[in-house]
C-alpha cells in the first residue's frame, strides 16, 4: 500500500499560506506537539524558498539607493508600455525580482543590472523595490544584461545594435558582446555595420522603431552611406513633419523621402506632337533608328486613324515626290 505524501497540503499552491490548527479533540503535547511544530517550520522553509531564485534571496531596497547601469541598452521608454508595466505592479505588486550589484565606486548604493523600467515604477508607486543583489564583474553585468533583454524580446534591432557599439567603444572583447546579444559573429558584424553607416545623430532621431527588422535598417544604410543621400536625410530629421511623428512613423517618413529622392528620373523623351488649329485632334510622334510611330489623341481618333491608314499611299508617293525635288 503506497505511503500518503505528509507533505503534500503544506507544497500545494492551493493551501500555501493557511495554516492548519488542531482540532479541539487532538492531542497538542508530547510527540503529536513536537510534529506539529516540526511541520510548521518545514511550511515556513518552503514559502521561503519561493522567494528565491538559486542561490540569491530577494530583498527590498529603497530606489533611491540604486543607480542606473553604466552602459543603456534602450532608446528612451515607450510611454505606452510603461504605462502597463506601472499598472500592473500597482495592482498586483512587483511580480519579478530586478538584479541589481553593490555599486563599484559608492558603498551603500547599488547599480541596476538589469529592469530598470521596474525600479523607475518602484520609484513613482513610491514603493520599495525587490531586488536580487550579486556581486559581479563589468563583464558579467553586460551579458547578464544584454541576455536579460534578449530574453523577453523588447529590444529592437536598433537598439540591440546600439548596445553593441557601446559595449565596443567601451573596449569589451567581440565574445563577450555575443554572449551579451546571444548573437553568432556574422549577426554582431551586420548590427555594427548598419552603425558604422548611420550616424548616431539620425538613429537616435529615429528611436527604437520597434517593428523594423535588421534587413531594412541594413537597406537605409547603404542608401545613407552616400555623402548626398546622407544630407539628405539630416534635412529629414529636422523636418517638422518627421518631428511629429512616433518611432516607427520616423523610419518610414525618412525612407520614403530618400527613396523619391534618389528615385531614377525618366528618361528624356525623343517624341513630338501636332495639335489641330481648333486643338480637337494632337498627335505624338516617336522615333528612334527604324522604328516611327504616331499616336492619336481626340474624340474621333480612331476615324482619322483610318483615315491616314487608307491614304498612305498617297501620303507615300507625295513623300517621294519631295525627296526627288530635294534632290535636284
Amino acid at each position: 500500500m503506497a505511503r500518503k505524501d505528509i507533505f503534500a497540503n503544506i507544497t500545494s499552491p492551493a493551501n500555501a499560506g493557511i495554516e492548519r490548527k488542531a482540532t479541539p479533540g487532538y492531542a497538542t503535547h508530547g510527540a503529536s506537539r513536537s510534529m506539529i511544530s516540526s511541520l510548521s517550520e518545514l511550511r515556513d522553509k518552503v514559502e521561503q524558498a519561493a522567494q528565491q531564485v538559486p542561490g540569491e534571496t530577494i530583498i527590498e531596497l529603497d530606489p533611491e539607493a540604486l543607480e542606473s547601469s553604466f552602459v543603456s541598452d534602450r532608446m528612451g521608454i515607450d510611454d505606452v508600455a510603461y504605462a502597463e508595466l506601472l499598472e500592473a505592479i500597482r495592482e498586483r505588486g512587483q511580480d519579478t525580482p530586478i538584479q541589481v550589484r553593490p555599486h563599484p565606486t559608492a558603498e551603500g548604493r547599488y547599480q541596476i543590472v538589469f529592469g530598470h523600467r521596474r525600479a523607475r515604477a518602484a520609484k513613482d508607486l513610491g514603493r520599495p523595490v525587490r531586488a536580487v543583489v550579486k556581486a559581479i564583474s563589468d563583464a558579467d553585468h553586460v551579458i547578464a544584461q544584454g541576455q536579460e533583454n534578449s530574453a523577453r524580446e523588447n529590444l529592437s534591432f536598433i537598439e540591440r545594435a546600439m548596445f553593441a557599439q557601446r559595449l565596443v567603444e567601451l573596449a569589451y572583447e567581440r565574445a563577450t558582446i555575443q554572449a551579451a546579444l546571444s548573437v553568432d559573429a556574422p549577426m554582431l558584424t551586420r548590427m555594427l555595420s548598419v552603425l558604422g553607416r548611420v550616424p548616431a545623430e539620425i538613429a537616435n532621431a529615429i528611436g527604437a522603431a520597434k517593428s523594423v527588422g535588421r534587413d531594412r535598417w541594413t537597406e537605409l544604410a547603404q542608401q545613407i552611406e552616400r555623402p548626398t543621400t546622407l544630407e539628405l536625410a539630416r534635412i529629414l530629421v529636422n523636418d517638422q513633419a518627421f518631428l511629429s511623428l512616433e518611432s516607427d512613423a520616423r523610419f518610414e517618413f525618412l525612407a520614403r523621402g530618400i527613396k523619391k529622392a534618389t528615385k531614377p528620373s525618366k528618361r528624356p523623351s525623343n517624341a513630338s506632337e501636332w495639335r489641330a488649329n481648333d486643338s480637337s485632334v494632337r498627335a505624338e510622334f516617336k522615333g528612334s533608328g527604324k522604328s516611327y510611330s504616331i499616336a492619336l489623341k481626340a474624340n474621333d481618333a480612331a476615324r482619322f486613324g483610318r483615315f491616314i491608314a487608307e491614304n498612305l499611299g498617297r501620303f507615300h508617293q507625295e513623300f517621294l515626290k519631295s525627296t526627288e525635288t530635294e534632290g535636284k
